[in-house]
């Protein structure tokens, strides 16, 4: 049986310039969820929350975006890449039953503080789909960020690079 030697030289670099460090990153997709508005009255309110996409990644259409969300696009999100993808979908901020309920001495689920905290957890949700290379593929994922409205009746498919 032959011995098997571990290569442990090192790679060869060359140094970094001022425009290798300083310069626009080779490949980048940033998202931010931000600015959540409060709308509708009684049970028809419900908050949404602006979706801002920048990137060079050639797979997408726009290299910048915003649209609005709310927590069931999300949701809608989620259930269409478990169905249509290979990839393991990390979980969503919680659904914050306890604060749906009446008769609480703050706002529940329209409360500053848990509205922050949602926004928080569904920028961490969004940005480890979206830079998943194959999460990047779904046509779902391409709906969500930046089409101003999700078309819920596509047909699922992939997206091939431009």
């Amino acid at each position: 049986m032959a011995e098997t030697i571990a290569d442990t030289r090192r790679l060869i670099t060359k140094p970094q310039n001022l425009n290798d460090a300083y310069g626009p990153p080779s490949n980048f997709l940033e998202i931010d969820v931000a600015n959540p508005q409060t709308v509708g009255v009684g049970r028809g309110r419900f908050t949404t929350y602006e979706i801002r996409v920048k990137t060079n990644l050639p797979i997408f259409k726009l290299k910048e975006s915003t649209v609005r969300r709310r927590y069931s696009d999300f949701e809608w999100l989620r259930s269409e890449l478990e169905r249509e993808s290979k990839v393991v979908v990390p979980p969503l901020p919680g659904k914050a039953f306890f604060r749906q309920l009446p008769f609480r001495g703050d706002d529940g689920i329209f409360d500053e503080s848990f509205i922050e905290e949602r926004k928080q957890g569904l920028e961490q949700f969004i940005n480890k789909v979206a830079g998943h290379p194959l999460a990047q593929n779904e046509r779902c994922l391409h709906m969500f960020l930046q089409d101003e409205v999700i078309d819920k009746s596509y047909t699922p498919s992939k997206i091939r690079h431009a």
